[in-house]
């Protein structure tokens, strides 16, 4: 079994047989991480404005290591699908605009030159999943009017409900009388059903629904996509419903190529997260063939639990480590 190893520029080498060696990605898509951290990101502010002593190891990096040379400094969880269709046009799908998007767009987007996004998906409607999407007027072309294609955006009737309260600018059709046109974010607002068996597609790439928990009172979405490989992104679970694991596990209805999934402490539990211990006996019940983690705490220090990782990985044959942001992996979907 190849070990999970990472290359200087943070791609993995070594992620056999479905994610490729850096750079073998011609015509291919790509998964690429723009942020892996909870909602109040990493590093946590109250270790730098109140330090403990000693220090919290992990926050006090981002004061000395830049961003994108520190695995530890952790924006809110979102990921950017970079999809080659059949034809090879691309298409950019983008799973949460939390409260770190413009941040990740200039680190990111820059980096690798992601022109536009293209369509969105919401897992749900929290803080760290939507607060940025005043900011996707600035991956929007220009115009003082307001006259361009708006963004077509997924999300369920709940979670428009909750928007059209946070940003009634952005769900609004036409100005009242008297009403100043500004220059806002430009969204078509289309309502998904949040049931494995309602699939809809963006862009091109198919997605199905995938409900959990997130408290007991409250269901968010996680979704699975992907037909060569398939991927499955769950980003905010305490408890699976035991029909959702079916459809992802290798004992029901298939094994899933590349699980993402919640961790959010190191240690113990939490009433709305899923922590690293349950994480791990999730992943050898639905046993993917690979796993990446997301929505890490500080708790989290990425080469030391990554080398904890690796171990577990070799000991129970399912390949699993820590994501960070700027991962990019490239993928056949």
């Amino acid at each position: 079994m190849a070990n999970l190893n990472l290359t200087q520029n943070g791609n993995f080498s070594s992620l056999a047989p479905i994610i490729p060696a850096a750079g073998d990605d011609n015509g291919r898509s790509t998964l690429i991480f723009l942020g892996t951290g909870c909602s109040s990101a990493v590093p946590n502010a109250m270790c730098l404005i109140q330090p403990s002593d000693p220090p919290c190891a992990v926050c006090s990096q981002s004061l000395f290591v830049p961003p994108e040379k520190n695995p530890n400094y952790r924006c809110n969880t979102s990921l950017l699908i970079d999809y080659c269709q059949s034809d090879a046009n691309r298409s950019y799908i983008l799973i949460d605009v939390g409260k770190t998007f413009r941040e990740q767009v200039l680190r990111w987007f820059t980096l690798y030159k992601i022109p536009r996004v293209d369509s969105i998906v919401l897992t749900h409607e929290h803080a760290d999943a939507v607060l940025g999407l005043d900011d996707i007027r600035a991956v929007q072309p220009f115009s003082p009017s307001n006259d361009i294609d708006p963004t077509p955006i997924y999300l369920t009737e709940f979670a428009m409900e909750s928007l059209a309260v946070k940003f009634p600018y952005l769900v609004q059709k036409k100005l009242k009388e008297g009403q100043e046109v500004r220059r806002v974010a430009q969204l078509e607002w289309k309502i998904i059903e949040g049931n494995h068996e309602k699939s809809f597609v963006a862009s091109g790439l198919k997605f199905v629904p995938l409900p959990v928990i997130h408290g007991e009172d409250y269901i968010c979405l996680g979704f699975l996509f992907g037909e060569k490989c398939r991927v499955a992104y769950i980003s905010d679970v305490s408890r699976f419903p035991a029909s959702i694991e079916y459809v992802i596990s290798k004992d029901g209805v298939g094994q899933v190529d590349l699980l993402i999934l919640d961790t959010l402490y190191k240690t113990g539990s939490h009433n709305v997260h899923l922590c690293l211990p349950q994480t791990l006996e999730a992943l050898k019940r639905i046993r993917p063939k690979q796993a990446l983690l997301i929505g890490m705490t500080h708790q989290f220090d990425h080469h030391k639990d990554n080398e904890f990782l690796a171990e577990w990985s070799k000991r129970e044959g399912i390949q699993v480590q820590l994501a960070h942001d700027g991962l990019r992996v490239p993928i056949d979907l």
